[in-house]
């Protein structure tokens, strides 16, 4: 007899098969009790509809990318500045990545960011834990003065929304919103005070590189 846990985790991976061979919107309930040897009467004893197969889907694979961002910003030798400019394009390419180079994916994210909001509501809250963490540290080094981190980190989320899953958002090439990024984390990090935005950042070959391996872990 499996465990109930075994069971949801075979659902999981039967649902996400069919989901990338044939669409989130062509898979029927019953299709994937089948795959699981089960009848759809059973299947609905663990998840009440597809919805919900879909939403713990992209919970797992929004939990892995919070543990690689995790592993990006803990990475020794980082100034606090440093470590959220690694963290936002650590953070962009994950995402981007889970989109661009699975279609179905894509289909499914937009149908759970409109009928789920709250989903993104618990991915965001992980998230923007590890952005407090890293102005908390900037706070303890004395590279930041900030009065509330969590709202901060809110709010820093706010201004950078176009580069989490940029395709649901956006129709530009990654090139250019890694150029936007640029300018957008200089502006953060720098202010108005600082020539603002209106000039383009140069890389150095060195951080060009960086970006493109960042997050390969």
């Amino acid at each position: 007899m499996l465990c109930k846990d075994t069971v949801r985790g075979n659902i999981l991976e039967a649902a996400k098969k069919r989901f990338v061979h044939y669409g989130y919107a062509k898979t029927t309930m019953a299709e994937i009790a089948a795959d699981c040897n089960m009848s759809p009467g059973n299947l609905y004893r663990y998840f009440p509809g597809k919805l919900d197969i879909a939403e713990s889907i992209s919970l797992e694979a929004g939990e892995h990318a919070i543990s690689k961002l995790r592993d990006v910003l803990r990475r020794p030798g980082r100034s606090a500045k440093e470590r959220l400019r690694d963290f936002m394009f650590a953070d962009m390419r994950l995402t981007w990545e889970q989109l661009e180079y699975d279609k179905q994916v894509y289909e499914m994210a937009r149908v759970i960011s409109m009928e789920r909001p709250q989903f993104a509501n618990r991915i965001l809250a992980l998230h923007r834990a590890l952005l407090s963490e890293i102005l908390a540290a900037g706070n303890a080094s004395g590279e930041f003065q900030i009065e509330d981190v969590v709202f901060s980190a809110e709010m820093l989320q706010s201004a950078t929304m176009k580069f989490r899953y940029p395709q649901l958002h956006s129709k530009l090439p990654y090139e250019k919103l890694e150029r936007e990024l640029e300018g957008v984390v200089h502006l953060i990090l720098n202010g108005l005070d600082d020539g603002g935005a209106g000039r383009e950042i140069p890389k150095t070959s060195a951080e060009a590189q960086k970006s493109e391996t960042l997050v390969s872990i």
